[in-house]
């Protein structure tokens, strides 16, 4: 298994993500796989800077993802959908960080991630009536939430499938979530949206592609899968 003492900070802008969090609802401590600011989105006629988004990953995430991507560089993983794919599916936990740069009202978010959901169900044909009923319970989670900037929307994402949404106005990570959805494909394509093929993320692609190839290669071996 990779020494992950040796993974980093990474700063986005102005905010720092730390090497370890321990996010809300779970005992775990994770570590962060990559962070970057989300592709930016014309507002009152410039182009501007949403978010930054860290992503943080279960410990056990390195040796599963070592038996099918050890041996790969950076730029191998950043250009295959699979690997992405691996991240959002794997069986272990992980952790969306997404750090406000804009002011943006909770609900406005919530609709923004919603109509990324549904392209994705849509364009890949995965579409059904619970993730869609789920989907919906997730954007009301947003109501009455605002986000200025430095505030943080958090996301813990559990092997189960469930999905733990939690809020701060500053850096400080909550113990436990404001509320859970109990959908696969809600929790899996959150993250989807970020990383995926499509993902508004490009910049937390490439940081995930170049620290987690060094991870993955300084593992001693690689265990069965």
């Amino acid at each position: 298994m990779s020494n992950l003492l040796s993974v980093t900070e990474v700063q986005v802008e102005s905010h720092v993500f730390p090497a370890m969090v321990k996010p809300p609802g779970t005992t775990k401590t994770l570590f962060l796989g990559g962070a970057g600011v989300r592709a930016g989105v014309y507002r009152e006629g410039e182009f501007a800077k949403v978010t930054a988004i860290g992503v943080y990953l279960d410990d056990n995430a390195v040796e599963w993802l070592a038996v099918k991507w050890k041996g790969k560089s950076a730029e191998e993983l950043v250009d295959s959908i699979d690997f992405f794919r691996d991240i959002v599916t794997g069986p272990f936990e992980k952790f969306i960080h997404v750090k406000m740069i804009l002011h943006l009202r909770g609900m406005e978010y919530a609709e923004k991630v919603k109509e990324n959901c549904l392209a994705y169900w849509k364009a890949t044909g995965t579409y059904n009536d619970a993730a869609g009923e789920a989907l919906e319970n997730f954007v009301k989670v947003f109501n009455g939430e605002d986000s200025p900037p430095g505030a943080v929307v958090l996301f813990t994402q559990f092997p189960c499938g469930s999905i733990t949404i939690s809020f701060s106005k500053d850096d400080s990570i909550p113990e436990t979530g404001k509320s859970v959805i109990e959908n696969r494909e809600v929790s899996e394509t959150v993250l989807e949206t970020i990383i995926g093929k499509n993902g508004v993320s490009p910049a937390a692609k490439q940081s995930l592609a170049t620290r987690i190839s060094k991870l993955l290669n300084s593992c001693s071996k690689i265990p069965e899968k």
